[in-house]
C-alpha cells in the first residue's frame, strides 16, 4: 500500500490542535513573524497526532510490535509487580519513540486482557535502563488463545506527561488494534514468554502493527544486526 502524505489525526489530538490553531491567530495578531512560529507549531502538533492505518501480519503466533520507533534494548528483565505475577525474568524488547514518531499504541497479539495496572512515577529519559522501573508507567497482561502471557508496558519519558489507554479487563484485542497511546515521545516494552526469541535487532526501526517482533513457531536463535 501507497504510504499517504496525509494521514487522518486521532480524536485525542484534536483538543490540542484547536489550542495550537487559537494561540496561533493571537500570536498573528500581536505580530505576524510570530504567527508563522505559532503555524509551524499547530502543523506539527497535527503530524504529532497522525494516525495512519497499518497492515498487520494475520498469522496466528506473530508478537507484533505496539509501537513505532527504533529497538533500543533487548534485554532479560522482571514484569512489573503492580500486574500480580512472579517476579521471575522474561526477554524485554523495548521500543523508543521520539516526538517525531506515531504515537498510537497497537496490541502485539489477538489476546483477552487479563489485568491493567498504572502507577505514577518518574519522568527519566526512556532510553535509560531505569526508566522502565522508576518512570510513571501502564501496564498490560495479555493472554492468548493457547494460553501464553504477553505483557506490554508503556512508559513515560522526559518529554512525556500522559499515558493513555482505552482497554478494559475482559476486553478481547486483535494484533495491530489501536489501545492507546503516550503523549510526547517515550516507550513500549514487551515481555515475551519463556523460550520464545526476538526476531528483531537492537537499533533497528519497528513499526507499530507491522513489524514482527517475535514469531512462537519460529526456532531461529535471537536476531543479530549490525551498521552498514
Amino acid at each position: 500500500m501507497k504510504p499517504k502524505f496525509f494521514n487522518p489525526i486521532h480524536r485525542a489530538g484534536w483538543p490540542f490542535l484547536a489550542i495550537f490553531a487559537i494561540a496561533t491567530a493571537i500570536l498573528w495578531w500581536l505580530w505576524y513573524p510570530l504567527g508563522f512560529v505559532g503555524l509551524l507549531l499547530t502543523l506539527w502538533c497535527g503530524y504529532f497526532f497522525r494516525d495512519p492505518d497499518r497492515i498487520t501480519p494475520t498469522r496466528a503466533g506473530l508478537v507484533i510490535s505496539p509501537a513505532d520507533g527504533v529497538v533500543q534494548m533487548i534485554q532479560p528483565a522482571v514484569p512489573p509487580a503492580e500486574l500480580g505475577l512472579d517476579q521471575r525474568p522474561r526477554t524485554r524488547i523495548s521500543v523508543f519513540m521520539d516526538v517525531l514518531s506515531v504515537h498510537i499504541n497497537r496490541s502485539p497479539v489477538d489476546a483477552e486482557v487479563i489485568a491493567t495496572a498504572y502507577r505514577p512515577g518518574k519522568f527519566l529519559n526512556a532510553a535509560l535502563d531505569k526508566a522502565s522501573d522508576e518512570n510513571e508507567r501502564s501496564s498490560m497482561h495479555l493472554r492468548m488463545a493457547d494460553g501464553q502471557d504477553i505483557l506490554v508496558v508503556q512508559i513515560a519519558g522526559l518529554v512525556a506527561r500522559r499515558i493513555l489507554s482505552w482497554t478494559r479487563n475482559g476486553q478481547r484485542l486483535r494484533a495491530g488494534e489501536r489501545y492507546g497511546m503516550i503523549r510526547f515521545g517515550s516507550r513500549v516494552d514487551v515481555y515475551l514468554p519463556d523460550g520464545v526469541q526476538p526476531l528483531v535487532a537492537v537499533g533497528q526501526l519497528a513499526v507499530a502493527g507491522e513489524t514482527v517482533l517475535a514469531d512462537f513457531r519460529s526456532e531461529e536463535a535471537a536476531r543479530l544486526g549490525e551498521m552498514r
